[in-house]
């Protein structure tokens, strides 16, 4: 899927523009010295194609200096990544210093840039605009993010620049991918090594589908999958600032790439916000997912903090608690053999297909006595189920009112769909249909 990214100073309306791209998401939050800011991601759907959007959203610092050295190396971090980059300037203030060397960056990048101009909501302020074609980016669009006008044309401007999607043959394609996700210095590097091995002669290389993945054919102790690894690739070990928001783009192509992420955290710090943002956008592109907390040989234990340690963290990504963790110590080698079978028993789950007369011989006389509940007098009685033809595990339960079925009776077929058929780290989507 193609990735567009926005960039341009604080304060001109990228994330407005952003929330009306793709709706409002659950931004990526990260605390640093002196500096807050926000990292969205989601995706926009125009014209039948859908890509994806990243929001590169302002950010202060103490110093001008290291202001503009900061808008320059996340710029850059930017175009490297993205397919096509959406550079924003406003209006009314006119072309400013940053404005030139953000499109002095973009000039030499070989990447396709659409300049949008912002807060053009009348036509007078049309004619502020056309001082932007000093910037040298070629053709200027003007719009109000606030208001939505000229979205669409400026949209169809996108959708005409970004790269068409070509399907290469690919002899792996049919075995599943696994994405190593995580903050950095988790240990994700680490972990591709300790299950990679000195036996590099059974490895692969494969061209990666995203750009700054490396796809390697893992086929070792009787597991066999495409193992995606994200880390410590072209790491700006200098750049503190843009480390965080990096690694998130990162996450973002790897998981949309996958089939199951292998999600790593840290045990001395436990799951932050960082790490909650990356398990949300892992559960929204209903992927399967195995926790793995790393460094465990770091953290003080005694006979029952393993179990109480399980337990704050499910507590932590509820509702989605059927997830297999894993404690281990890459460093100490402990445990890397547990992963390799929770990742193979999550890909067998997340590609199970469960026959009709099998959901149907289980959960009907469940359902016969646990029906939903009426709504204003009229019953919903649920007639069959059958598994629908997704990537993932999805079924459809057919009754004579669907509309009356609520989300709390949903998480109780999705509880009663784990609980008769292993679906352990996998996504459950419910569907109910008319019949």
């Amino acid at each position: 899927m193609s990735l567009l990214a926005i960039v341009g100073r604080p304060n001109v309306g990228k994330s407005t523009l952003f929330n009306r791209l793709v709706g409002m998401r659950q931004a990526i939050v990260d605390d640093t010295a002196g500096v807050t800011r926000d990292r969205h991601y989601g995706r926009c759907e125009w014209c039948g194609r859908e890509f994806s959007v990243v929001d590169t959203g302002g950010y202060t610092t103490n110093s001008e200096d290291v202001f503009e050295s900061a808008i320059r190396e996340q710029v850059q971090i930017a175009i490297n990544e993205a397919d096509a980059v959406l550079f924003m300037v406003e209006a009314a203030t006119g072309v400013t210093d940053y404005d030139s060397e953000i499109a002095d960056v973009l000039r030499r990048s070989k990447k396709p840039v659409v300049l949008c101009v912002n807060k053009v909501d009348s036509g007078d302020k049309q004619y502020d605009a056309y001082q932007f074609y000093s910037l040298g980016l070629g053709e200027i669009w003007s719009i109000s993010a606030a208001n939505g006008s000229g979205t669409g044309d400026l949209l169809d401007e996108i959708v005409r620049i970004l790269p068409e999607e070509t399907k290469e043959e690919d002899p792996y394609a049919d075995l599943p991918r696994i994405a190593i996700v995580g903050k950095p210095n988790v240990g994700k590097s680490s972990i591709t090594n300790a299950l990679l091995g000195e036996q590099r002669n059974i490895v692969t290389p494969v061209a990666g589908t995203t750009r700054d993945s490396i796809e390697t054919h893992y086929n070792k102790f009787g597991h066999e999958f495409m193992l995606v690894d994200t880390a410590g690739i072209r790491r700006k070990s200098k750049v503190h600032e843009d480390l965080e928001f990096y690694s998130v783009m990162r996450s973002i192509r790897a998981i949309e790439h996958s089939d199951v992420c292998v999600m790593m955290i840290d045990a001395t710090t436990g799951m932050e916000a960082q790490d909650m943002n990356i398990f949300n956008l892992i559960q929204k592109n209903r992927k399967g997912c195995v926790l793995v907390v790393n460094k465990w040989d770091l953290f003080i234990k005694d006979s029952n903090t393993l179990k109480e340690y399980e337990r704050s963290l499910r507590e932590r990504i509820a509702p989605f608690t059927d997830v297999p963790i894993v404690f281990t110590s890459v460093v100490k080698m402990q445990r890397i053999q547990d992963v390799l079978d929770a990742v193979a028993r999550v890909c067998e789950n997340y590609r199970r297909k469960i026959s009709t007369a099998r959901l149907n011989e289980a959960l009907l006389p469940i359902l016969e006595e646990t029906p939903p509940p009426a709504w204003k007098g009229k019953y919903v009685k649920i007639k069959y189920i059958t598994q629908l033809p997704t990537a993932f595990p999805a079924f459809a339960f057919f009754c004579n009112l669907p509309q009356y079925i609520k989300d709390p009776y949903k998480r109780f077929l999705e509880n009663q769909l784990r609980e008769h058929f292993d679906l352990c780290g996998c996504p459950v989507q419910i569907f109910c249909r008319q019949k």
